[in-house]
């Protein structure tokens, strides 16, 4: 699993799995932010599923789902949000790891 850090407190990564999340906690993750709609595409691993994983784990995890390419002003601050009040380090994913990275240069250009 690629994982791109941003930041002490942030990284992204492509689609998690939840066989993945063990690693992430090893890692020294503590939180996990999924901005991926569920059924974006064929064989992704439904938001309930990670989620349930990584709480048995320890994790807390977010779903703000966002769709490639239509980035609100709205779901930049509900992004922001979440860096402020998730436990640190955060781990947010996406299809390919870009839209949570653009999320995150967004928080920043504000």
């Amino acid at each position: 699993m690629k994982i791109d850090q941003l930041t002490d407190a942030l990284s992204v990564s492509a689609q998690l799995n939840p066989e993945d999340l063990a690693d992430c906690r090893g890692r020294g993750f503590r939180s996990i932010v999924c901005v991926r709609p569920d059924g974006e595409a064929a064989g992704q691993p439904a938001f309930a599923l990670i989620a349930a994983q990584a709480r048995e784990l320890g994790l807390r995890t977010q779903h703000l789902p966002v769709v490639a390419g239509a980035i609100s002003q709205a779901d930049v601050r509900l992004f922001a949000a979440l860096l402020a009040d998730l436990p640190k380090p955060i781990l947010a994913y996406c299809g390919t790891g870009k839209r949570a990275s653009t999320l995150w240069a967004m928080t920043h250009a504000q």
